[in-house]
């Protein structure tokens, strides 16, 4: 690898997103119904207005644009999300095992879904929008919960912070526990499935509220690559190179809300992403978040994508739920990333 750090930075960015645009065309290609590459290249012209080289078949077209694009378009929205928001919060604890979940997202989500699985309707319009709309709620409920309680006279401690969400996730964890034990057999089996988390419900009107919560939010956390840079070198130093450090904190943890909360709603708890695209990234990189961020970004995209190919493929014609698959993935590769830092370099607290 080259030692110059722009030259490095444009190979590794250029190549994740060489890897994520081929992930989608495996995707797009992978299935019941076998596609051929080519045909996908084609359909992916004629969507942009471009010419078709090769001649494509309907129903091809059909399953393509109206099935697996729009998965491919929620992993990849999904992926980003929950990457970056890893990448944001790694940075905002200076620990490098933060997770989005740290502030309660995840256990919040599950809870008020939890809640109106057991409590609401099962079937019809109103459960296609009050399961994802009350994890939302959920989702920021918490996080606004844990977020004052760590704030005393305005200034926000980290360590609070993380000492809450551990709190606020158990006692979250418990009432989703005590739903569980209370509710008939189909609402387990629904909040089973929400919990393990799902990209089957894709479609091009959902992705359209996706994409605002979580495009928009996105953007805006890579301005925040220089305050985290002088994070790095704590609070007191960062604020004497002019960050307004609480500002950054509640901005960090908006945005990071904003993001993991809208696609936990959507698609269901999908674990390891948050944890272990951002510690590969820095691992690779380095812990400069003028990189790290933007490789995150692409990162966690191209991960899910795969991922979804494997959910939909490794037990054809089932689907096994996306959550098990990144965390079947992410387990192992992370463990074996802790025994290799244990000899000092690349160690998890670099």
């Amino acid at each position: 690898m080259t030692n110059d750090p722009a030259l490095r930075r444009t190979l590794v960015l250029g190549g994740l997103g060489a890897l994520w645009l081929g992930l989608c065309v495996w995707s797009a290609a992978s299935g019941a119904v076998p596609i051929p590459s080519t045909s996908v290249l084609a359909i992916a012209l004629e969507s942009l207005g471009l010419p078709g080289i090769w001649e494509v078949d309907e129903g091809h077209r059909a399953v393509v644009m109206s099935l697996r694009l729009p998965r491919i378009a929620l992993a990849s929205f999904v992926g980003a999300a929950l990457a970056l928001g890893g990448a944001v919060m790694q940075g905002l604890f200076r620990n490098p095992l933060a997770a989005p979940g740290l502030v309660g997202v995840s256990t919040g989500a599950a809870l008020f879904a939890a809640l109106f699985i057991v409590l609401g309707t099962s079937a019809g319009w109103l459960y296609t929008i009050g399961l994802p709309g009350s994890a939302f709620i959920g989702a920021t409920l918490v996080c606004v919960l844990v977020f004052q309680l760590s704030t005393v006279d305005g200034v926000t401690s980290v360590t609070t912070m993380l000492l809450a969400g551990i709190a606020i996730n158990a006692l979250s964890g418990a009432l989703t526990g005590i739903l569980v034990f209370v509710a008939d057999d189909a609402a387990i089996r629904n909040l089973t499935f929400w919990s393990l988390g799902s990209l089957g419900g894709a479609t091009w009107q959902g992705l359209q509220v996706l994409s605002f919560s979580t495009a928009l939010p996105a953007f805006a956390c890579l301005f925040l690559a220089g305050p985290l840079n002088a994070l790095l070198l704590g609070e007191a130093e960062a604020g004497h190179l002019g960050v307004n450090v609480e500002q950054l904190k509640r901005f960090a943890v908006l945005l990071v809300a904003l993001m993991v909360g809208s696609s936990v709603a959507t698609t269901g708890v999908i674990g390891f992403v948050g944890l272990v695209v951002p510690h590969l990234c820095r691992l690779a990189l380095g812990p400069d978040h003028r990189t790290l961020l933007p490789a995150s970004l692409l990162a966690g995209p191209a991960l899910l994508v795969g991922a979804d190919v494997l959910s939909r493929t490794i037990v054809a014609p089932a689907e096994l739920p996306i959550g098990i698959v990144t965390t079947v993935l992410g387990s192992p590769f992370f463990l074996w990333l802790l025994l290799r830092s244990r000899g000092g370099a690349g160690g998890l607290g670099e």
